[in-house]
């Protein structure tokens, strides 16, 4: 196995930025307020108003409902142009120059585009409160003579700013217009409570800024509604915001859980003893857990910096521990793999050189490859390679000795054939009820087959010998028996137990009937049963 091959790929390289400020930049980023980043109208509500910008932000109300207030403001001027027209007469060569007051100029007059263009595609987009009439715009508001204009807050009134150019309708139809503006923003933050899916903090936010916007603003309405419609919505948000920042706080405990979990770990491996290791293994679990940490830092709750800090560093040095180890044993690795291939080549060397010795050189192959066995792993690719050059060599001289063997088993086809046929010769000797001329067959059969000569292959000759061997077998298993039989010495000594044994029963059987005609029935039944046992001992004898 080469030294690429045994050393995998390192996943996590010790060398690569910090992880937790480069490598994922999403979780140290700072955090956007998603809810203002995705929500235009919450922006549109944070956003101060002032006297420049308010034909601008009814641009997102309803054609029928937007138009409403204009039709309210043009038509006091239409009441009073004949009251302006004399001054028209006067000078008739120049326009009417516009109103314009003096704390808070008026805009320039924006084209208004038709109802279709300005409808909402959405039908559950915020609705715009009714516009004020004339006759509320006079309960709240009044204007004097020098066009001052001021709203009435419970028994008081404040100045709000003056439209000295124009009628008393106008100026009180110009801030108006400023609360309606200020309406429709708590309007809408209202139903951004109701439907839900924003972030309580966030709409806490929104309502303490339009708070601010509502108190001392610039416009003619009932503002005390406004405000106190405000308190009830940041008195309802406070709770919900307490609860969000307290599941907020639970999560990131649980993300500190799971990522000392993660480093704990990896601790954990680092610790343990790593010459032992199956590293493929290791390495695995090594790699997994830092897929977990970049999935949890990226996908995860952003943890505070010192927590995030101290439990990167435990994690990264537990990995760097573990890397170090891996490298290193690698590094041995491909040493020992350099001097076991090394070995390995020159036995494939010696090997390939006794080719040319046939089978003569199959002896020094079985050493070699006995050295072979020793040398050790080289990794698996060097070790195939050179594997298939070494048997390669071997083959060569196995199948010379294979060539060999089969011109000498032709050779030997005429051997085989006439022991063949001296053991269907040899079978007469089971047959012949005589001892001496079955043996004399048979040592005749034994002389003609030693004269055939060697038979190859060894292992057909070692099956014709056994077939000869059990039929020498049987006949010495005859002349055995027949021995016992026939000796003298056994004869000798069987007659002359013989004798004894007849005249131990003449003896007992004289007992007997004594015993008989005395009527002693113990005597009588020991001299019948002994009398029984020398009887059985006499035929066996005489078998």
């Amino acid at each position: 196995m080469s030294t690429e091959e045994h050393t995998p790929v390192n996943p996590t390289d010790a060398s690569q930025p910090d992880i937790e400020n480069a490598a994922t930049p999403v979780a140290d980023a700072p955090e956007v307020d998603a809810a203002e980043a995705a929500e235009p109208g919450a922006a549109q509500a944070s956003t101060p108003s002032g006297p420049s910008d308010a034909p601008a932000e009814q641009s997102d109300v309803p054609a029928e409902e937007a138009v409403a207030p204009a039709e309210v403001a043009d038509a006091p001027a239409e009441e009073a142009a004949p009251e302006s027209a004399p001054v028209s007469e006067e000078k008739p060569a120049a326009p009417a120059p516009a109103p314009r007051p003096s704390a808070m100029p008026r805009p320039p007059a924006m084209p208004r585009p038709p109802a279709s263009a300005i409808r909402p595609a959405a039908p559950a987009a915020p609705v715009a409160p009714a516009p004020v009439s004339t006759s509320d715009a006079a309960e709240w508001g009044r204007v004097t003579e020098d066009g001052t204009v001021s709203v009435r807050e419970g028994e008081e009134w404040r100045e709000v700013g003056q439209y000295p150019d124009g009628t008393p309708a106008e100026a009180l139809a110009y801030f108006v217009r400023k609360f309606e503006d200020l309406a429709f923003k708590v309007n809408t933050l209202e139903q951004r409570v109701q439907a839900g899916g924003s972030g309580a903090t966030d709409l806490a936010k929104q309502a303490q800024h339009l708070v601010a916007e509502v108190t001392d603003a610039a416009a003619v309405g009932d503002l005390a509604n406004l405000r106190a419609r405000l308190d009830a919505l940041t008195g309802s948000l406070a709770d919900a915001s307490a609860a969000e920042a307290a599941e907020a706080k639970a999560a990131v405990d649980a993300a500190i859980a799971e990522r000392t979990a993660l480093v704990e770990r990896s601790e954990a491996i680092a610790a343990q003893d790593l010459s032992s290791v199956q590293w493929k293994k290791v390495t695995e679990e090594m790699g997994a857990l830092f897929d977990a940490w970049q999935n949890h830092q990226q996908n995860g709750p952003r943890l505070p910096k010192g927590a995030a800090n101290q439990l990167w560093k435990r994690f990264r040095d537990a990995r760097a521990t573990v890397d170090r180890q891996r490298r290193a044993f690698y590094a041995e690795l491909d040493e020992t793999h350099k001097a076991a291939r090394d070995r390995k080549s020159r036995l494939v060397e010696r090997a390939e050189a006794l080719a040319p010795k046939g089978v003569d050189g199959i002896p020094a192959y079985r050493g070699l490859l006995d050295e072979w066995k020793a040398a050790g792993r080289a990794g698996r690719k060097a070790d195939d390679a050179l594997w298939a050059r070494f048997k390669a060599a071997g083959d060569a001289l196995y199948s010379a000795r294979a060539e060999q063997a089969a011109a000498t088993e032709a050779e030997s086809a005429p051997r085989i054939e006439a022991r063949t046929a001296l053991l269907e010769e040899a079978k007469a000797v089971a047959d012949e009820p005589n001892l001496t001329k079955a043996r004399a067959l048979l040592t005749r059969i034994q002389r003609q087959w030693d004269e055939v000569g060697r038979i190859f292959p060894r292992e057909k000759e070692r099956a014709l010998d056994d077939r000869l061997r059990v039929i020498e077998q049987e006949l010495k298993s005859r002349e055995d028996v027949d021995w016992k039989r026939n000796n003298p010495e056994t004869k000798a000594r069987a007659g002359a137990m013989s004798e004894q044994l007849q005249q131990a029963i003449a003896k007992l059987e004289a007992e007997r009937d004594a015993a008989e005609k005395s009527g002693n029935a113990k005597a009588l039944k020991e001299a019948t049963e002994a009398l029984e046992a020398r009887r059985a001992w006499l035929n066996a004898l005489d078998g």
